[in-house]
């Protein structure tokens, strides 16, 4: 018997569109089939916070060179209040978010919930970009400055000159080709690196404090000098307080930490609603990789101002940007350091996974909700791709720079953590909580005043950002413009009485009538079962049932519909429907009716009065319009058979 060969297209078509989430394998971690993560087993907290661990403790790859810059000889100053911060700020804020929005979508989900309508939409697609403009950054940045470190290592300097652009595009496509292969392979890799750069890590603090400690004079010199350029312990904190802004990349991990919380194991008795076990566990991340990251980064700051002569951080010094690696070198040998190296080039490139991590969680749930993107983007391995050739437009764009996607890093952050704050403060007041209220809002006004110096001195971050916003933002209503005459209806349920209408008719022929509710009294429907008979030439024996779609929120796109039928002036019967859009509405109840009746079904409007691109308009915004072509239109898109759409018919 002859073998039929299967396409490769639809062989290739089935993998890439393979579960609208594949980033988990197993059984579902909760008994929830609705649940967005259904199907999804999840990972123990420690495994994925290795996850978001390849982008918070990578920044020790460049972090001590960055504080150094800002503060010069009060990096360790500088350092504390950053720690402070983040202990007694980021790490609290974080932690609420995880209890208020358990499913990934952060602060964005909190502070959507407060707008309705287009300027909800319009406000997520605005955090979406700032979003986007983080994790975009970080993947590119995080290979731009692992292209560095192989570029700058002694042994490859010479072979690997002015080849940064295309190693860091290699480094993003391997990251890419690890997420198109599976995400638990991503998590497999992210545990290994970040155990080895941690140790590594300790190693390299435990030899400089060994240094430091036997050098006894290091430690006095450093706080003499302090001391006679500062003055004062005031004065000191004083500036630390200024320049603590210009540290801020140390803040990077907590974002990604609530983004990729799908993927933290609950407990078996988890609820959709009430996900214990996760939030548990998240809250276990965020406060072990702070803890972790808070001694990294005194340990490394003082290490790094004490034993590294200053124009060593400098452009073109040999700490420039790798600090740790040149005291690696130092004290430890070329060949401790190159495998120093080698880890902190692993880490940097893997750094991009947590990223692309959170913007696999947070995009597909929400733009093909709001039909501001295609189905398939629901779909994991289509937007790793689209994220891939995106990252290497920036990549391009900014010629692999660090410094110059540093501003936009750094923006995308600091927008993202004042959300955060701005969102806890606001569920503590509703929550009644004083205390919690006035300890979030007195954050807030930290990290605003954080983004507000940060903006003034690296305006650059802002004005990516915005690209990102605007590219979204036009992406988005493109897409729900090619998208306008699609079936978006979810569901349908029909209430006993409306299935009763339904059936009754269908006995006959199906006959229902459009209608704009007015006064509702009984002359509106004795009128316009009149109009409709003499605009169709229609005898008098025929029966109707009227539909009436009340619009809710225009801006949704995907919704379910319930049905309710009701008799009115004890003659005409009614169904009425709740939906974001009248067509939509109105075909998907045909529809229905036909599938559960076997018949075909009729519906009869009045032509609408006023200029067509106009009624589009109101159609496209607000679910109105020109209702009968738009209707006629979504059937015609929904059924391909001809002999199977219900008919539409206007007067």
């Amino acid at each position: 018997m002859p073998t039929q060969n299967v396409p490769r297209t639809g062989r290739l078509r089935t993998w890439m569109l393979e579960g609208l989430s594949d980033m988990g394998k197993g059984k579902p971690s909760r008994p929830v089939e609705s649940s967005p993560d259904a199907g999804h087993k999840g990972q123990r907290w420690w495994r994925v916070m290795c996850l978001t661990g390849v982008d918070y403790f990578s920044t020790l790859g460049y972090q001590p060179g960055i504080a150094a810059l800002a503060a010069g000889l009060l990096s360790p100053v500088a350092t504390v209040v950053l720690v402070i911060v983040t202990l007694a700020g980021a790490l609290p804020v974080y932690r609420r978010v995880a209890e208020e929005s358990p499913h990934g979508e952060g602060s964005i989900a909190m502070l959507s919930r407060l707008l309705s309508f287009w300027k909800g939409k319009l406000f997520v697609l605005t955090l979406l970009g700032f979003a986007a403009t983080d994790f975009l950054i970080t993947i590119t940045l995080s290979a731009a400055d692992a292209s560095t470190h192989l570029v700058e290592n002694p042994h490859l300097a010479e072979a690997l000159h002015d080849k940064q652009v295309l190693i860091t595009m290699i480094l993003i496509a391997l990251l890419g080709a690890v997420f198109l292969k599976g995400f638990l392979e991503a998590i497999g890799v992210a545990v290994a690196l970040v155990g080895v750069y941690l140790a590594l890590n300790a190693v390299v603090v435990a030899t400089g404090l060994w240094h430091v400690a036997t050098e006894g004079h290091v430690v006095t010199d450093w706080s003499t000098a302090l001391t006679a350029e500062h003055g004062n312990v005031f004065a000191m904190i004083g500036v630390a307080l200024i320049v603590f802004p210009k540290l801020a990349l140390g803040l990077s991990g907590f974002e990604t930490g609530v983004a990729v919380m799908p993927h933290v194991e609950g407990d078996p008795g988890d609820t959709e609603e009430k996900p214990k076990g996760r939030i548990r566990g998240t809250k276990r991340l965020l406060t072990t990789a702070a803890l972790i990251m808070s001694v990294f980064l005194i340990c490394t700051s003082f290490i790094t101002t004490v034993l590294i002569p200053h124009e060593e951080f400098e452009s073109g010094g040999e700490a420039n940007g790798r600090a740790l690696a040149y005291l690696a070198h130092e004290y430890l040998g070329n060949a401790f350091g190159t495998i120093y190296d080698v880890s902190t080039i692993a880490i940097l490139w893997f750094a991009g996974a947590s990223a692309m991590a959170g913007l696999l969680n947070l995009m597909p749930r929400y733009l093909p909700k709001y039909g501001m993107a295609p189905h398939w983007a629901r779909a994991v391995r289509p937007m790793v791709i689209v994220f891939t050739l995106v990252a290497f437009l920036v990549t391009w764009i900014f010629d692999a720079d660090v410094d110059a996607q540093g501003g936009a890093y750094a923006t995308g952050v600091l927008v993202l953590i004042c959300s955060a704050a701005i969102a806890v403060t606001i569920a503590a007041r509703k929550a009644g909580q004083r205390g919690w209220t006035i300890g979030f809002g007195v954050i807030s006004v930290v990290f605003l005043y954080t983004t507000v110096v940060n903006v003034i001195e690296r305006p650059d971050g802002v004005k990516i950002g915005a690209c990102f916003i605007v590219g979204i933002i036009l992406i988005s209503l493109l897409s729900r413009l090619g998208r306008a005459f699609e079936l978006r209806v979810t569901h349908i349920e029909l209430d006993e009485t409306a299935e009763r209408f339904i059936q009754d008719i269908s006995r006959r022929t199906a006959r229902f009538i459009a209608n704009e509710p007015d006064n509702r009294d009984s002359a509106e429907y004795r009128d316009k079962i009149e109009q409709i008979r003499a605009d169709n030439d229609l005898p008098t024996s025929e029966d109707f049932v009227f539909v009436e779609v009340t619009v809710t929120d225009p801006s949704e796109f995907e919704a379910g519909l319930t049905v309710r039928g009701e008799v009115l002036h004890d003659r005409y019967r009614v169904l009425t429907i709740e939906s974001s859009s009248v067509p939509n509405g109105l075909a998907a109840l045909l529809l229905h009716a036909r599938d559960i009746t076997g018949t075909r079904p009729h519906i009869y409007f009045e032509w609408t009065e006023g200029n067509p691109f106009t009624n589009f308009l109101r159609f496209f915004l607000l679910g109105q319009g020109e209702v009968a072509p738009v209707t006629r239109e979504v059937l015609r898109e929904a059924e391909a058979d001809r002999n199977r759409r219900p008919r539409v018919h206007v007067g």
